[in-house]
């Protein structure tokens, strides 16, 4: 495939919380709440020509057994406070962030990505998740009203809502008046009515249409509800797959989704999360991934880990060991509070968990190892250039979110000695393409988006 053919591939940086993904015993580590940790990943993203810098969120401290982890001590900052922060000291990088559609009102999430594009010059995202859960809720209004088969409702309703106010701006909407020599808005800029299960709200949004039309729209869905919303509502979803073929599968299904939707594939992008271990020789980097993944996988992060499928205190079970052989207890409160929970069938997972260990001959703390690793690219520097190339060109995605084990500098070594070498395959821009982040990821244009009727 020539270079002028290929695929370019879409780069997003992610700075995550204190976890087990995170070596915060290396000496080199930082700090996972200083500024200066969020500056220096998003520079080095920016220097790299990356798409968008990522946040994650956290609403409420984790638990287990009622006991806070002692991973989130250190805090969980605001998101819309981080990202305006970097928008201060970059100039082309998207600022993604995620914010909670379940415990926050249309108006209110509007205006703020409205705001946040606005001064950043057109470089907001919003990834918009749920939550059905009453412990998360218990630190709002409303917590533990919605059941979790209505979350998607409320879900879709308020991305629609949050629509419709940015929407109720045309580009337009502000003109200049000769007579007085003011600036003044048409008579129905911002007015909006918007009825429905969760919401009856009425009135004029205060910010004019953003520089991008629209922040870009990012969501992360696996089950048919999650794809199907993915599908019809955001412009990037996050895949959970890392391997072919199931990511050109899953990549192939949501792109038949948009288009079954009334969209064009290119409209939506897949992005998997990966993480990354570079090496002058490939067996010093796969030494090195060993190192880094043992020390990440304690026994008692593999025992926790654990916990969270089977509902039940695993505690007594030794890590160097064979997999529990007691069976899940999804009826019983929840052992693990506050993590996402991905496994959409708790047998069916311990049943998997079972069957790698038995044919693999391996023990609890290393089937976790062996299945909850995040797709790392592991390599020389060419090597991984390449691995990222062909997942690309392949259709396994559009690109990928890149993480660290090592906070802030990590992603300094993958920007100094992979990133040159997409380039040279035509792979990644050497510049910047556009002013806004629906330019850079080559998505539809809505600056001149005309204002959609006042009730919605």
């Amino acid at each position: 495939m020539s270079s002028s053919n290929r695929k370019q591939v879409i780069l997003g940086a992610y700075l995550g919380g204190v976890n087990h993904h995170t070596a915060w015993w290396d000496p080199a580590a930082g700090s996972q709440i200083d500024f200066s940790s969020f500056e220096h990943t998003a520079r080095t993203a920016e220097r790299g020509r990356f798409d968008f810098f990522f946040l994650a969120e956290g609403l409420i401290l984790r638990e287990r057994a009622g006991q806070i982890f002692d991973q989130d001590i250190i805090g969980r900052p605001d998101t819309f406070t981080v990202l305006a922060s970097i928008a201060a000291v970059t100039e082309h990088l998207g600022l993604a962030g995620t914010i909670n559609a379940t415990f926050n009102e249309p108006y209110e999430l509007a205006r703020q990505f409205a705001s946040l594009d606005h001064l950043s010059g057109g470089r907001a995202a919003w990834n918009v998740v749920t939550s059905f859960d009453a412990f998360t809720g218990q630190n709002f209004r409303r917590g533990g009203f919605l059941h979790r088969d209505d979350r998607y409702v409320r879900a879709e309703e308020t991305v629609n809502a949050v629509r419709a106010l940015w929407d109720s701006w045309a580009a337009d909407d502000i003109v200049a008046d000769k007579e007085s020599g003011q600036f003044l808005a048409r008579p129905d800029a911002g007015a909006f009515a918007i009825r429905g299960q969760q919401f009856d709200i009425e009135g004029r949004f205060t910010v004019p249409r953003s520089p991008q039309g629209r922040p870009v729209l990012l969501q992360a869905g696996v089950s048919p509800q999650g794809r199907a919303f993915a599908a019809a509502n955001a412009d990037a979803i996050f895949s959970p797959y890392g391997k072919l073929p199931e990511a050109a599968d899953f990549y192939r299904d949501i792109k038949a989704r948009a288009v079954a939707a009334g969209r064009q594939p290119g409209d939506i992008k897949i992005l998997p999360s990966a993480s990354f271990v570079l090496g002058d020789t490939e067996a010093e980097a796969i030494e090195k991934y060993h190192d880094v993944r043992n020390q990440q996988v304690t026994g008692q992060t593999a025992l926790i880990l654990l916990e969270q499928i089977w509902n039940r205190d695993l505690s007594a079970f030794d890590p160097d060991g064979p997999v529990p052989d007691v069976e899940p207890d999804p009826e019983a409160p929840p052992i693990i509070q506050g993590r996402a929970f991905v496994h959409q069938d708790r047998f069916a997972t311990v049943k998997k968990l079972r069957e790698v260990a038995e044919a693999k001959q391996l023990t609890l703390r290393e089937v976790v190892i062996d299945q909850f690793e995040r797709g790392p690219l592991v390599g020389t520097p060419e090597q991984v250039a390449q691995q990222i190339d062909d997942f690309v060109q392949n259709d396994g995605s559009d690109g990928f979110i890149l993480g660290s084990h090592l906070v802030p500098t990590g992603l300094d070594e993958f920007v100094d000695r992979v990133v040159p070498l997409l380039q040279e395959r035509g792979a990644l821009r050497t510049e910047y393409d556009g002013s806004t982040l629906r330019d850079n990821l080559g998505l539809p244009d809505l600056r001149n988006a005309n204002r959609v009727a006042a009730d919605a």
